[in-house]
């Protein structure tokens, strides 16, 4: 039985009843939420890494140049091969609906886990014993699979195939990863408890309390966190520069991180693009990138401007390579100045010559905001209190969090709130986000949600939604206008980023250049397609409140045969994209459509029941 081969295209009903009887109707299907495969590799001394003809060999060992002796872990994202067939999870599955943005499934790349040992063996002709394990999936769990792997990685190494094999089978019978449950995971004897994160979590708060009364075992092995890495350890040294950190990321401009070894590579790259959640990173980004990637030539060229991608790097040859990407963090080994991680420099890029090159930041990049030194001052101090990592990746986490928030609120938020006001609905639809984050919203009261003043940019994004009214069941929703940076720039004197963030500097400036960025772009896609498709909802429940018998009286048995394949069509549409509707809307608009069949000639009805 091969817990690799599960190729057949299925998705999950709406229920999570449905989702467990597809996963126990195929082969693998729970191994399949959780992992794409498991991956040994080993080194040859004659071939190199082995293991079937994959850029995967290559990404599962340190390069030559990191020296790592004993137990090494880090990660890489590859690209999936032109033709190969994805996953049996459809695009639109139960998980991507509810998980946030940024922990959503990906459809086009795979993340890989790594577990690298490498100790000295007589017994090898190369005298050293160098293997790795690697989970292969598509869910950027870090923190989960570098935990996992810390529990089977040491013993597969002792005991081979065998517990490799009954660890695959213990990983099938786990449920599916579901948003908002708290999750107990088996394997080889200890119990993982961990807590998927959901989209209708509270940022930078507690999870929300479970619905449903949970049947949870004592579980001596309990993750706080499925993806969230320290961050104070990954930006110790350059703390000084995580404001132009910050804007690179939300830009999405082109950054090479150089490092001492992979793990610190990796780490750095993956807490950088989680700097501006929950915003997404619409680039491309590999925590560990080596010479042997299929991508090399592509984002080496010389010919063409750098891609808006984030590699990590710890080969000395990338230094010569890279010399003519606009932005490039040169990371060593940590090194204290006193009490404090000595910080890097600001270095012009002309000095990104020698492969002994120093640490430091190499850009020509001017900031648009200017630096939160009560933060950093803040840091530094706890530092010499001898804080702890964990309160100090905290206090990191919620600085960045909030000035991402700041950012976007007027972007994203205003979007929650207006789509209340234009379509007319109570002040007790706004999302439990909107309201109890925005710092402005919960200092003056929700009643200033229906100042002009205040909300200008609420009115100017209300411009874009149509009204309630015009959206009747006889007619196709009404479009959505579309987004104009102009007039959105001019809401921003009354319900700009100021009103809840206290950094001063030229934020008109980076609004502009964000939206020439690959993140504008992914967001407004995703906003977009948020507003069509509460349109969508909106037209369909507006279709069940109306008399549709009333007016079929007058038409004809074409147009009342042509309403019956619409309503179908909208049916089966809503049905694939698990549209958030009210209770019972769809079988409500089911009993319409047979409804209206009954009104036709039986030649009719048998036609259309049959198809």
């Amino acid at each position: 039985m091969d817990p690799f081969d599960s190729t057949e295209t299925l998705g999950y009903d709406k229920s999570e009843k449905g989702a467990e009887n597809i996963a126990t109707r195929l082969p693998w299907a729970r191994f399949s939420s959780w992992l794409e495969c498991v991956c040994v590799v080993t080194f040859d001394l004659e071939l190199g890494q082995a293991i079937e003809k994959t850029s995967i060999c290559y990404l599962s060992f340190p390069d030559s140049y990191s020296g790592c002796l004993g137990d090494t872990q880090f990660s890489f994202r590859v690209r999936q091969s032109v033709g190969q067939k994805g996953s049996w999870f459809r695009e639109e599955d139960a998980y991507n609906r509810d998980a946030p943005g940024t922990l959503q499934r990906e459809q086009a790349h795979y993340y890989g886990y790594v577990y690298f040992r490498q100790v000295k063996d007589g017994s090898v002709k190369r005298g050293y014993f160098q293997k790795s394990l690697v989970l292969v999936s598509r869910l950027p769990y870090v923190n989960l699979f570098q935990s996992l792997l810390k529990l089977i990685a040491p013993e597969y190494f002792e005991k081979l195939e065998p517990c490799l094999e009954a660890v695959c089978n213990e990983i099938d019978q786990w449920p599916a990863p579901a948003p908002g449950q708290t999750l107990n995971l088996p394997v080889m004897g200890v119990v993982m408890q961990v807590r998927i994160p959901s989209k209708h979590d509270k940022p930078g708060g507690s999870p929300l309390k479970q619905t449903q009364k949970e049947n949870l075992l004592p579980a001596p092995l309990v993750l706080s966190t499925v993806h969230e890495l320290d961050l104070f350890k990954c930006f110790q040294s350059v703390l000084i520069h995580i404001q132009m950190l910050w804007e690179l990321m939300l830009l999405g401009e082109p950054l090479v991180v150089m490092a001492p070894s992979p793990t610190v590579s990796s780490e750095t790259v993956l807490a950088l693009i989680s700097s501006i959640s929950p915003l997404r990173y619409c680039c491309d980004h590999r925590p560990y990138f080596t010479i042997h990637d299929s991508e090399f030539k592509e984002y080496t060229s010389k010919t063409q401007a750098p891609p808006n991608v984030i590699l990590g790097v710890t080969n000395p040859f990338f230094i010569k390579t890279f010399q003519h990407w606009p932005h490039v963090l040169r990371l060593g080994e940590p090194k204290m100045s006193g009490d404090l991680p000595k910080q890097v420099k600001v270095k012009k890029l002309a000095k990104l010559k020698s492969l002994d090159t120093k640490p430091g930041v190499y850009t020509a990049y001017k900031t648009f905001l200017h630096k939160d030194k009560a933060l950093i001052k803040r840091l530094l101090k706890g530092i010499q209190r001898k804080r702890p990592s964990e309160v100090q990746s905290a206090i990191l986490r919620r600085h960045l969090l909030e000035l991402t928030q700041s950012f976007i609120i007027p972007l994203r938020d205003s979007e929650i709130l207006l789509r209340c006001l234009a379509l007319e609905e109570t002040i007790n639809a706004v999302s439990v986000d909107a309201i109890t984050f925005h710092p402005f919203i919960r200092h003056h009261g929700t009643g200033l949600m229906r100042s002009q003043r205040a909300f200008a940019t609420e009115r100017y994004l209300a411009s874009l939604m149509p009204l309630q009214k015009s959206v009747t069941p006889w007619k196709t929703p009404p479009q959505i206008r579309p987004f104009s940076q102009e007039e959105f720039m001019a809401t921003l004197d009354h319900a700009g980023p100021q009103l809840t963030s206290v950094l001063k500097g030229d934020w008109i400036g980076l609004y502009r250049r964000f939206f020439r960025s690959p993140n504008f772009d992914g967001w407004y896609r995703l906003r977009q397609r948020e507003m069509t498709q509460k349109l969508e909802c909106l037209h369909l429940e507006v279709i069940c409140e109306a008399d549709l018998l009333e007016w079929i009286k007058d038409k004809s048995e074409v147009e009342i045969v042509d309403l019956v394949l619409k309503l179908r069509e909208k049916l089966m549409k809503a049905r694939r994209q698990q549209l958030p509707l009210k209770d019972d809307v769809l079988e409500k608009l089911e009993r319409y459509i047979q409804t209206v069949i009954g009104s036709l000639p039986e030649d009719l009805q048998a036609v259309l029941r049959r198809h």
